[in-house]
């Protein structure tokens, strides 16, 4: 039982801490403004782990590595935490791929819910900062989609294909998962 609660706090902030490292680097990469509430509340999060980074790790082009970096970082400290209360010291050498496959998993429920989100936006109409944001980052993930799907009396589906995709990513992730760590 304290092994599943620990998990699942871990869960909960290396999802948050990762998550908007992740997000900073997805925000930089779209060229998003951070002068906002979303992009100051990104900042607050990451900074104490991304800017001692960055000194060490510049970016690449449009990708800002330290941010990323940081993700993996996270979520590699959470599987170390789960490994060692495990007590499987021995098998560290394990942990690098559960962190990346870890971030992986981040990415996509991070999609998924931005997605969700942008979906319920599009709904409500909001005239709100927060969904132009939201907005500027869904609009290149769903024009392929949009390109190939119709309106459907007035209704865009492009986010129910964008979503199912995410689903089926996520499934195959599992599946290469288990796989690869038998």
């Amino acid at each position: 039982m304290l092994y599943q609660i620990t998990s699942f706090l871990l869960d909960i902030a290396a999802g948050l801490f990762g998550g908007a490292c992740l997000l900073r680097m997805y925000m930089q990469y779209q060229r998003v403004s951070f002068g906002n509430p979303v992009g100051r509340f990104v900042f607050a999060l990451t900074d104490w782990l991304v800017l001692p980074l960055r000194r060490v790790l510049p970016s690449r082009g449009r990708v800002d590595t330290a941010s990323l970096v940081g993700a993996y970082l996270i979520e590699l400290a959470q599987f170390l935490l789960l490994w060692l209360m495990l007590g499987r010291a021995t098998e560290l050498a394990v942990l690098p791929v559960l962190a990346l496959f870890g971030l992986v998993r981040l990415v996509i429920s991070g999609l998924t819910g931005l997605v969700i989100v942008y979906a319920i936006l599009s709904w409500v109409q909001s005239d709100s900062p927060l969904a132009d944001i939201i907005e500027r980052l869904c609009a290149p993930l769903l024009r392929p989609f949009r390109r190939v799907i119709p309106l459907v009396g007035g209704i865009d589906l492009s986010p129910l294909a964008l979503l199912v995709l995410l689903q089926v990513a996520a499934i195959v992730l599992g599946y290469l998962q288990a796989a690869v760590l038998r």
